[in-house]
């Protein structure tokens, strides 16, 4: 009778876990660690529900929705890509939340020297020496405003050559982490994960575009009542907001 017993649980269990429904997020890869905290503490509370975060670019991630992608959710670095997919009509814009804010930092390694101004005397070209990394310029949202306040101090001329461009800011911090890169240009967030490098300097936020991260439902995830769910729960619950705050994000009403 009690492994018979034992066998019934099993099945509840087994069935249980088949009946959980799967909602997917592709989120900026400056997202990782917040949200795979968030969907962890999530799921503690929602058995019903799992969680699949998919981190990357914002721009490969845009694409991939646009090709098809089963995506619920898109939470974006910048609000270009999220207009990108309103256009496509994979997003509704009245599904798009404006939800966290980050800095743009200069980062080098632990034991590096390098000094950092940001103003257009400075003459950051030969502060340090090697390359610079950041996301690629054209697409990367990191890169793009990294762009942006290279523009803007007139530095840019001087780095021809120097630039390596990374699939995504976590690469960026990566190579700068293993020293084959001496500067990198990254968000304040990713710095403060790593213990091998540090902030030279933070760019003024007149120097770039706001750096403000959208959510939202895709047109897949507004006919799941779970990933809606979901989405509220990101967007309004004080649980999530401390932690996007405890991982240095600036959060919005």
């Amino acid at each position: 009778m009690h492994i018979r017993l034992s066998f019934l649980a099993v099945l509840c269990s087994t069935a249980s876990m088949a009946q959980a429904e799967t909602i997917k997020i592709y989120a900026a890869a400056s997202l990782t660690n917040a949200i795979t905290e968030i969907a962890k503490k999530y799921q503690e509370q929602h058995s019903e529900t799992k969680i699949v975060p998919v981190f990357g670019a914002s721009s490969a991630l845009a694409k991939q929705i646009e090709a098809g992608a089963p995506s619920d959710l898109f939470f974006s670095a910048d609000q270009d890509w999220m207009n990108y997919l309103v256009q496509k009509q994979k997003v509704s814009a009245k599904h798009v939340h404006a939800m966290l804010s980050n800095d743009l930092v200069l980062i080098t390694p632990k034991t590096s020297t390098v000094q950092f101004k940001a103003v257009p005397q400075f003459n950051f070209a030969q502060s340090f020496q090697g390359h610079l990394c950041t996301g690629q310029m054209e697409s990367v949202p990191v890169g793009k405003y990294a762009k942006q306040s290279l523009t803007k101090l007139g530095w840019l001329p001087n780095l021809t050559g120097r630039i390596v461009g990374t699939d995504d800011v976590r690469s960026a911090l990566a190579f700068v982490e293993r020293g084959e890169c001496q500067a990198g240009i990254v968000y304040r967030t990713d710095a403060m994960i790593s213990q091998k490098v540090k902030i030279a300097g933070v760019f003024p936020n007149s120097t770039h575009q706001p750096i403000i991260y959208p959510l939202a439902l895709t047109s897949q995830g507004t006919a799941k009542p779970e990933a809606v769910k979901f989405y509220r729960y990101l967007k309004d619950q004080t649980q999530s907001k401390i932690i996007f705050k405890q991982y240095g994000f600036g959060v919005k009403g």
